[in-house]
């Protein structure tokens, strides 16, 4: 997948935005964590399915089974270059709704959440 080019037009969502809807607890969003198993044990968001885009060629065939293609679905990586590129292909897959975290875990961390940690 990271060889692929998408023009589609794609959604943002800051993470203030993101942590207002963490708050409202609503079950219908899908949250998708794109970074490495590595990177989650050093700060993740409870809530995230995770799926490294380096595993991708494991889990890409399933996608359309875990998550609803019309469900809002907002992607995580670090700082939001890695889940630009999930959201390009979750649109290509005919998602109509994907937004992708502006800044990643780490502006979330810097804004939001300081007991999340950096690195």
């Amino acid at each position: 997948m990271t060889g692929n080019t998408f023009s589609q037009p794609m959604n943002h969502i800051s993470v203030e935005q993101l942590a207002q809807h963490l708050s409202s607890s609503d079950a219908s969003i899908q949250l998708v964590d794109v970074r490495e198993p590595e990177e989650l044990a050093i700060a993740s968001i409870e809530g995230f399915v995770n799926l490294p885009l380096s595993q991708f060629a494991e889990w890409g065939d399933q996608v359309p089974t875990l998550f609803n293609p019309q469900a809002e679905t907002l992607v995580l990586c670090h700082h939001g270059i890695r889940s630009a590129q999930m959201c390009q292909w979750l649109i290509a897959q005919g998602f109509t709704n994907v937004q992708n975290i502006s800044g990643g875990i780490d502006a979330y961390s810097l804004l939001v959440d300081p007991s999340i940690p950096q690195y």
